[in-house]
């Protein structure tokens, strides 16, 4: 059969090599979680500055915002619903990353990241508890903080989410079909997700646990240096502040700062003040001119945050691709806007450092740096309590006066910063051609994972492969769900299925009827369809149909020599009867009475089938519960005599979404003949126009078994014996 092109020869074509088509991947999964930063900013912006008490004292509003007042409890409410986003940001990035880079089963790797998320902190919480000292943690500054319902633990940010969600996206695709011995097979497939990566998610909490206390410690003795370095040290302390956001490392470098004798000390009042926060309000408290060295430690903040970023926002929006420019538009809007009116940066600062590093650390970093040596030759003063945007210039900057907080100088160089962002980006994405948002590339899914050769796949993904094929290509498909026992397909074709190709890959029998396409597997049809997913989501999945020799072709490697079961009236004399009892109150018919071609016919194996009259239904043998549908209308039992029995309640009742039906049963359950399995509610499902017929059927049936014997036409009641399998 032909083949498409190879991973490597589209990669050369593109320009593209594995890593880079890696990151580019992962780099579009953070802008879901980013998209909320720009509201939850706002929100957390303005209830913040205008609950806190240094404004609130500062400016004699006790009287209106007050605790317990009316308006400082509504703008409480918006600090707090902002505020739990940017604190859990690391939790949003993680589950993001897993769910993005998923190849298939995409639910299933965001709960795992989830579940993985609180395992790691749990972990981290615990190893740091018991075997580590607290007390000398707690001497570096922010590193042991309460975070996720733990007391004393280290916040890991935004990198230790994005970590997590690669690793668990990594063993998700690795394992989501994973094969399990049959005593262990309920925790097969996509149940072993959430198991493995909790038990990554140990060790990784484990090794933070003593890896992380080392990072910040060595960010945090840095303040020290820095400290006595002059003019360079505020650059450097500028930049490197900045330089750690995206690592969640900036509070233990900036807090000894703020709050210690490495950011200064002064005499205000007769009292001695160390820290420069505490400085700076106490001087403004004073009415006395603020010192520069203290307050360049904050001043710096605003030319970027108030007048570089939106210029930025405005320059990369005009940069957009033409036909992403509408989508573009409201992100730089509003991030811009979040920019200027709060000083949260966020929204776009995450916007570009993952996409372009060299963007964020190479020029951005570098720009804060020099702003912040600027402001303090100028002898600027302005501080801040929550962050660099308009509302906190105005509070310590304007309201204060020129003399006290000499603001003027910040508003002049932010003027020249616009421009200077301005230009900077626009030259920036022209010459490097920055992949910021509007201007990334579509990420080709077969550069990134797809080898297209048939041969090159995996035994599984040939079969998907094929069923695909077999149903006319991807091209063909309009819907692919599954019920119990069979994939049920719409196509926009009927007559491109090809039956016999479908039969090479293991189904009983293909039913189409119009555009409608039935293909029976049996119990394991889950698995078929996550398979046929996957190939599908990974761009392996064939567009066309095979033609009739490429078919032949494939069915002939495909061919295993196979064995019929032979058939006799006569059980043999080695055969075992099992005793098999009515599922529920009514009428037992055979299955050539059910209205369903693939029961009739006995395409899913031998048996019967019950017309209820009641609305219980118990176990028609003993075993154990193999599977139980999301829909609840089927459900799988094995006996120890290894009969895989379906009971199937009604005909086409998956449709119906588990309406209708209570199950009373749980996979793994151990269960008795005669144990309650499932209430159906017999008048709901006949007003939905289906059949309440319940079907029993052993669908391993040629290989063990020789013979149902069950008549037909009897009255039976719930638990009757209603006849004999032979077992070979």
């Amino acid at each position: 059969m032909a083949k498409a092109k190879t991973k490597a020869e589209i990669r050369k074509e593109a320009g593209k090599n594995p890593v880079f088509g890696y990151l580019q991947k992962l780099g579009q999964q953070f802008m879901l979680p980013i998209s909320i930063l720009p509201v939850a900013g706002i929100l957390l912006g303005v209830g913040s500055s205008f609950t806190n008490p240094a404004v609130i004292e500062m400016y004699n509003l006790q009287g209106i915002l007050n605790d317990g007042t009316f308006l400082y409890g509504v703008l409480s409410i918006l600090a707090d619903a902002g505020d739990i986003i940017f604190s859990h940001l690391g939790l949003l990035f993680g589950i993001s990353v897993a769910f993005g880079m998923a190849k298939s089963e995409q639910g299933t790797a965001a709960l795992s990241a989830i579940i993985g998320y609180f395992v790691m902190y749990a972990t981290l919480t615990s190893t740091i508890n018991n075997f580590r000292d607290v007390e000398a943690l707690s001497e570096i500054q922010g590193l042991i903080t309460p975070y996720l319902g733990f007391d004393q633990t280290m916040n890991l940010g935004v990198l230790g989410g994005i970590l997590l969600g690669i690793i668990v996206s990594i063993l998700h695709n690795k394992y989501y079909q994973i094969d399990l011995p049959e005593a262990l097979s309920f925790f097969g497939g996509t149940h072993f997700i959430p198991i493995v990566s909790s038990l990554a998610a140990i060790v990784m909490g484990i090794v933070m646990a003593f890896v992380w206390p080392l990072i910040s410690a060595a960010f945090s003795s840095l303040g020290g240096l820095i400290a006595g370095m002059g003019i360079f040290g505020i650059f450097l302390y500028a930049y490197i502040y900045r330089a750690l956001i995206p690592l969640g490392l900036h509070h233990v470098f900036y807090l000894p700062f703020w709050q210690t004798a490495i950011g200064g000390t002064a005499v205000v009042n007769g009292e001695t003040v160390v820290g420069a926060q505490n400085i700076v309000f106490a001087q403004l408290a004073a009415g006395v001119p603020i010192d520069a060295h203290a307050a360049a430690h904050f001043a710096y903040m605003f030319p970027v945050m108030l007048f570089g970023l939106p210029a930025a926002c405005t320059a990369l929006y005009r940069k957009a691709h033409p036909e992403r420019k509408d989508d573009a538009k409201g992100f730089y809007i509003s991030s811009g806007l979040t920019s200027f009116m709060t000083g949260i940066t966020e929204p776009i600062e995450f916007a570009f450092v993952f996409a372009s590093p060299g963007l964020y650390y190479g020029l951005h970093c570098v720009m804060y740096g020099i702003s912040a040596v600027l402001v303090y030759l100028f002898g600027a003063g302005v501080g801040l309590t929550f962050s660099g945007g308009v509302i906190d210039f105005i509070l310590y900057g304007i309201l204060p006066g020129n003399p006290i907080t000499s603001w003027i100088p910040v508003l002049l160089l932010g003027l020249v910063y616009a421009v200077l962002y301005y230009l900077l980006f626009t030259w920036g994405v022209d010459k490097f051609d920055w992949k910021v948002p509007g201007r990334e590339e579509a990420v080709d899914e077969e550069a990134v994972f797809s080898d297209a050769s048939y041969d090159d796949l995996t035994e599984k993904e040939q079969r998907a492969y094929r069923i695909v094929s077999g149903l006319g290509g991807t091209d063909n498909l309009d819907t692919l769900s599954n019920c119990a026992t069979r994939l049920r397909v719409t196509v926009k074709d009927g007559e491109l299925v090809d039956e016999a190709l479908l039969k090479s890959t293991g189904s009983a029998a293909t039913v189409v009827n119009g555009s409608n396409v039935q293909v029976v597997y049996g119990p394991s049809v889950g698995n078929v369809k996550t398979s046929v997913d996957g190939l599908i989501n990974e761009g392996k999945a064939p567009k066309h149909g095979l033609d009739k020799s490429e078919a032949a072709e494939i069915q002939a490697d495909e061919a295993e020599t196979t064995t019929d079961a032979q058939n006799s009236d006569d059980v043999s004399d080695d055969s075992q009867l099992v005793e098999i009892y009515a599922p529920a109150r009514g009428q037992v018919i055979p299955l050539s009475a059910v209205n369903d071609a693939v029961f009739s016919e006995g395409l899913m194996g031998e048996g019967f089938a019950v017309h209820p009259e009641g609305h219980e239904v118990v176990s028609p043998l003993a075993g154990e519960v193999m599977m139980v549908m999301d829909s609840k209308h089927a459900l799988g039992i094995r006996t120890e005599e290894g009969l895989e029995i379906l009971v199937h309640m009604g005909i086409d009742t998956v449709e119906l979404n588990g309406e209708g039906f209570d199950v009373k049963v749980s996979q793994g359950d151990k269960i008795a003949v005669g144990d309650p399995i499932a209430d159906m509610d017999i008048d709901f499902i006949q007003k939905k126009g289906k059949a309440t017929d319940i079907v029993v059927v052993v669908t391993n049936t040629g290989d063990v078994v020789d013979k149902v014997m069950i008549e037909g036409g009897q009255d039976a009641n719930l638990g009757d014996k209603i006849g004999d399998i032979a077992v070979k």
